[in-house]
């Protein structure tokens, strides 16, 4: 192929008319050409351009060249262009002349300095120019929507204070406990038997508290084989032992870091792993197995025990100083035989919750059978009681469950039942005098249905005598005069 003699040999010429054939091309192609100098002023623009005038508010070019282009076109960005010296490509620009894409490039001098700004509208109706894309765009923000709302429901707290059913006086002292272990960031200890809903409440207070937008991570300890909880816990460093991760892996501490961290069933803890624990809690490091590098975590520690880790520290068992360093704020959650008042409502919640499950309307359950459930003792609390709603809702021949039905899932259960009118007498709802006492002068009954309701109060509260006179509704001062009372029968201390 012959040479072109015409071309230009040297590289900046050739650079010089690429520049000049590109500006000519957009210059012609374009909807429209803004050139402004370092100031910001506009100093020229092309034919296409002069067309946006009226709308823009300008008879004449010479009303419009010569001023800031901030004044004269709204809602530029040539300013950042002429300030970062980085070209803003495609954007979207709306003001009174209407919606366009432009591109926006920096001019320089020789030495490289900025000395004024090119303004190009691409297009003045993306809404037809650009339909394919922005219909495409259009449908990945709804996905984006969609995804961020799953992830929102799925970082939905799974449990909170509204939760815990009940409104007898028991269930509302342990939500307000609750709520002031929520203002904290002390360890909580969960005291309760197995069923009566630790779990749900660590939930609830992790929810409430200022580290709800963090983890909660959860760790059944009577779950996880002894020889494992070290890794489980303080975690695996990379090649620490033969088989193990190359990556290493994180225990739950880091996990939990800057969350919640729930250690259930800590009366499980072996000793030999307890003085590590505390070590932990103490120092707020933890030391991955099979390194020596010290690794700092920030979690609040929720624990909680069906066992008495008093009995167990007096055994030798358990740590005396883990247990003092758990048992900062401790939550005793009553049984359900100390809240018969609650049983009611929490059957209700628990049927909706098993035709949720189900995908089958809630059972209907009779008063009587309301009223056969309220008087058991549920040694498995709210666990036995959703177990025998269900094992009773399998048996029944509709949606109706009867006292028929539960007699039988009771009997069967060899747990001995409890009539209705035995259970009038229990410590929550103390019995009025029968027909013969009621012969007796008024003043000595009362004194007795005092004596009873006093005696219930200390033994759900375990004598906190504060605690018993919230429950009783009466002021402390007046506790303690009618215990002084008492005295004579019983002490407390």
């Amino acid at each position: 192929m012959q040479a072109d003699d015409t071309l230009p040999r040297d590289g900046q010429s050739i650079l010089e008319l690429a520049a000049r054939s590109m500006f000519d091309l957009f210059a012609n192609a374009s909807e429209g050409m803004l050139l402004v100098d370092r100031e910001a002023r506009v100093v020229w623009i092309n034919d296409q351009y002069r067309r946006f005038l009226p709308a823009l508010g300008f008879e004449r070019e010479s009303d419009f060249v010569g001023q800031p282009v901030a004044e004269v076109v709204h809602n530029t960005q040539m300013h950042q262009v002429l300030r970062t010296g980085k070209p803003i490509l495609i954007d979207l620009l709306t003001n009174r002349a209407g919606t366009f894409v432009v591109s926006r490039i920096p001019l320089r001098d020789p030495s490289g300095e900025v000395i004024g700004a090119l303004g190009i509208v691409l297009f003045d109706h993306p809404e037809t120019t650009l339909q394919p894309l922005i219909t495409k765009f259009a449908r990945l923000q709804r996905d984006l929507d969609d995804a961020r709302r799953e992830l929102a429901s799925q970082r939905r707290h799974k449990h909170t204070l509204a939760s815990f059913v009940g409104g007898s006086a028991a269930a509302v002292e342990v939500k307000r406990q609750a709520r002031r272990a929520a203002l904290s960031s002390s360890p909580v200890l969960l005291l309760g038997e197995t069923g009566t809903g630790k779990e749900l409440l660590a939930h609830a207070i992790h929810a409430a508290s200022a580290r709800s937008s963090g983890p909660l991570v959860s760790v059944n300890i009577a779950a996880v084989p002894d020889t494992l909880l070290e890794a489980e816990f303080f975690g695996v460093a990379p090649g620490a032992f033969t088989g193990a991760d190359r990556k290493g892996r994180d225990g739950k501490f880091k996990l939990a870091d800057g969350g919640t961290l729930f250690l259930d069933e800590i009366g499980d803890m072996p000793q030999s792993l307890q003085p590590k624990l505390l070590r932990a809690l103490q120092e707020g490091e933890i030391e991955q197995l099979g390194s020596n590098k010290v690794v700092a975590f920030d979690a609040r520690v929720i624990a909680a025990t069906s066992r008495d880790l008093a009995s167990l520290v007096r055994e030798g068992k358990f740590r005396e100083d883990l247990y003092y360093r758990l048992n900062v704020l401790p939550i005793r959650v009553p049984p359900l035989r100390e809240r018969r008042a609650d049983i009611a409502a929490l059957i209700e919640v628990l049927a909706e919750d098993m035709a949720l499950r189900s995908g089958t309307p809630p059972p209907d359950v009779s008063a009587d059978a309301i009223a056969l459930l309220s008087a058991q003792t549920w040694r498995g609390n709210t666990r036995e009681l959703r177990n025998v709603l269900e094992q009773a809702a399998m048996r029944a021949d509709s949606h109706h469950i009867g006292v028929d039905e539960l007699r039988q899932v009771l009997g069967e259960s060899g747990v001995e039942q409890i009539e209705p009118a035995v259970a009038a007498s229990t410590a929550e709802s103390p019995s009025l005098p029968v027909a013969g006492d009621a012969l007796r002068p008024l003043a000595d009954q009362v004194a007795q249905v005092e004596r009873r309701a006093i005696d219930a109060a200390m033994a759900a509260t375990r004598g906190n005598k504060v605690a018993a006179a919230r429950l009783l509704g009466i002021s402390r001062a007046k506790l303690y005069e009618r215990l002084e009372e008492m005295s004579k029968y019983q002490t407390y201390v």
